[in-house]
């Protein structure tokens, strides 16, 4: 171990934190030991962390499985990374992840998410109960619904989200529930059977349920549908790349992804940030911010390469137009608070949070499902705003 390791190392020892091996734990010089709690903070052998930004919060437990590897991750209170690989990502409350994890940039787990062993993610976020079960590929989704750990959406164990096409693009999110009410909690859960897979960019709405087996290709916006796909003919022709078929669609699901991503970014800067506490710093808020706002660049930047890779020798003023509007999205999101919806709904909203806050105090699941249904549904009228206003704003 470097001499600036064990400085570290024993500055964190004195505030509290556990090292079941002291001397078998890397910490690079970027790290701030300010940003790491000592209280019930635990960190096994074999772990390595890095990376100035690096946030971690009490009683978080590093590498009970294996050896875990932090780089500039914010880790929130009661969070158990248990082995694996997190690079640029956040984890708030009681949020886990088995072993054999590979976790990369611009993924959040809200609340009690999290999977089992051998989860690959990047650029994905599930919102709070969200379960995933091992040997899971699951890249570039947004994941919500259900109401509590009891009743969760869940994703089967060896399940894969196709998110790179034949033509090599990856204009593939998928949107599985929606943010205007899967911040509300109050939605019913979703279910994608094990040894499956979804084909992105695809949108299912709250209560679908996926059967176990089944790669699912198709759009289902009505709730409470169950799907079940099987093969039902073998085929063997001829294939051409660079051809492209239902372009419009891929487009319309790309752009309502993104809009979604700009309501999450709405939810956080203007109710999540009245949750400031212990459990909750303004770190580990400034660490979703800029989570969401990789995600929304990297929609944006893939969608355009799409659009222009798919109409490529064509003269298309329709598109050309998509991909200006695309370029000004993105400069907006140096100004987040841009697309903030009905202010007029979203401030009632807001006191309505802020009167339930006073009553229950500052835990976010707490709060949320103490909300009245009917301003649960104020909540919703203002996020749904936002997302039609930014598709609406292209014309499709």
């Amino acid at each position: 171990m470097k001499k600036i390791d064990r400085v570290i190392v024993e500055i964190l020892i004195k505030k509290g934190v556990t090292f079941i091996d002291s001397n078998n734990v890397h910490i690079d010089a970027t790290v701030d030991p300010d940003r790491i709690s000592g209280e019930n903070t635990v960190i096994y052998p074999g772990c390595r962390l890095s990376g100035k930004s690096t946030l971690i919060l009490h009683k978080a437990k590093l590498g009970l499985e294996g050896p875990v590897t932090i780089e500039n991750c914010q880790i929130g209170p009661g969070v158990q990374l248990k082995g694996g690989f997190f690079k640029e990502a956040v984890f708030l409350k009681d949020a886990s992840m088995g072993s054999g994890a590979h976790i990369r940039k611009g993924t959040i787990l809200e609340e009690q998410a999290g999977g089992a062993h051998s989860v690959g993610l990047k650029q994905t976020v599930l919102l709070p109960f969200v379960t995933l079960g091992s040997l899971i590929n699951f890249c570039d989704c947004l994941m919500a619904g259900g109401t509590s750990r009891r009743s969760h959406s869940e994703i089967g164990s060896s399940y894969i989200h196709f998110n790179y096409t034949p033509n090599q693009d990856k204009a593939t999110p998928s949107l599985i529930g929606d943010i205007p009410g899967g911040v509300m909690l109050n939605q019913p859960p979703i279910f994608l059977g094990g040894q499956g897979g979804l084909v992105g960019p695809c949108r299912l709405a709250f209560g679908t349920v996926v059967a176990a087996g089944s790669i699912c290709r198709k759009d289902e916006l009505r709730p409470g549908r169950l799907i079940v796909e099987n093969a039902k003919s073998n085929a063997n022709i001829p294939f051409k790349t660079d051809r492209y078929t239902g372009t419009n669609r891929i487009i319309i699901n790309n752009i309502t992804y993104i809009a979604n991503l700009w309501a999450l970014m709405q939810w956080y800067i203007q109710i999540r940030s009245l949750f400031i506490s212990n459990d909750f710093p303004e770190a580990l808020l400034a660490g979703l911010k800029e989570k969401l706002q990789m995600g929304i660049r990297e929609r944006i930047n893939r969608l355009t390469a799409f659009i222009q890779k798919a109409g490529k020798g064509r003269d298309r003023p329709s598109e050309n137009t998509i991909c200006n509007t695309l370029s000004r999205l993105e400069t907006d999101t140096e100004n987040p608070k841009l697309y903030a919806g009905d202010i007029r709904i979203r401030d009632n909203f807001i006191t309505t949070v802020e009167r339930v806050i006073q009553l229950e105090g500052l835990d976010y699941i707490d709060v949320i499902k103490k909300i009245d249904p009917a301003d649960a549904k104020t909540g919703s009228l203002w996020l749904q705003g936002i997302v039609d206003d930014i598709v609406n704003g292209f014309n499709l």
